[in-house]
């Protein structure tokens, strides 16, 4: 898999990426090798918010093999996005573990051992019902995440905007991951209340170890944003 992440500036970049939103669909669906697919906008602040970032969006690729995503990753259709883009990054992941759908499907097989960095995925369809109790959680949880010094990147995306939902960290192994989801007061309290009040109509959760990162993010190398 590979997740993309671009910035855009300018206003008429900004308006190129959300026009993309829907002229890129169809050469994406042509690539050779690409199985599964998502173009994505972000939130404002670190991300976990319903107020749209005009200026980060995300693709997200599962390929069939790595001659597909060096192929793919090449083709025209992503190089205009790296072309406009203020800065951009692409890393390359390899599942580690998965459970859930994604739009019915599941995207991510294979069972990489978790060394190294690891990140982590979360993507969930909210039941309309649920909109507020689910926003009311946010704020505290994105708080805990922000603060947390071991947390190397973060960044909440999503297909549309507050029913489609991901969220994707990064940390420097798995012990770091687990201190978090069992510390964090409200992290935790919304796992529970997700589990007893059915919020999500389709849920899925997602490891990953970076196998390569390249580009430029928050002004820096990303190899240097992910050390």
């Amino acid at each position: 898999m590979t997740l993309s992440l671009y910035r855009f500036d300018p206003l008429r970049d900004r308006l190129w990426a959300f026009a993309q939103m829907g002229l890129s669909r169809w050469p994406l669906a042509r690539l050779p090798g690409l199985r599964f697919w998502k173009l994505m906008g972000s939130g404002t602040g670190e991300g976990f918010t319903p107020i749209p970032n005009t200026a980060v969006w995300a693709i997200l690729c599962c390929w069939s093999d790595p001659a597909a995503a060096r192929a793919g990753l090449s083709a025209p259709v992503l190089g205009r996005w790296s072309d406009r883009a203020t800065e951009f990054c692409t890393l390359t992941l390899d599942t580690v573990s998965a459970r859930g759908r994604w739009s019915g499907a599941q995207p991510f097989a294979g069972a990489a051992a978790p060394t190294g960095p690891l990140a982590a995925l979360t993507r969930a369809t909210i039941r309309p019902r649920n909109l507020l109790r689910f926003w009311r959680r946010v704020p505290d949880i994105s708080a805990r995440v922000g603060e947390d010094p071991a947390v190397r990147l973060k960044i909440g995306v999503g297909e549309v905007p507050l029913l489609h939902q991901v969220t994707f960290s990064v940390w420097p192994d798995a012990q770091a991951m687990a201190r978090f989801a069992r510390n964090s007061g409200p992290h935790a309290e919304a796992i529970r209340a997700v589990r007893d009040g059915d919020w999500f109509a389709e849920e899925l959760y997602a490891r990953f170890r970076i196998t390569d990162a390249e580009g430029r993010w928050q002004g820096r190398p990303i190899h240097e944003v992910l050390a």
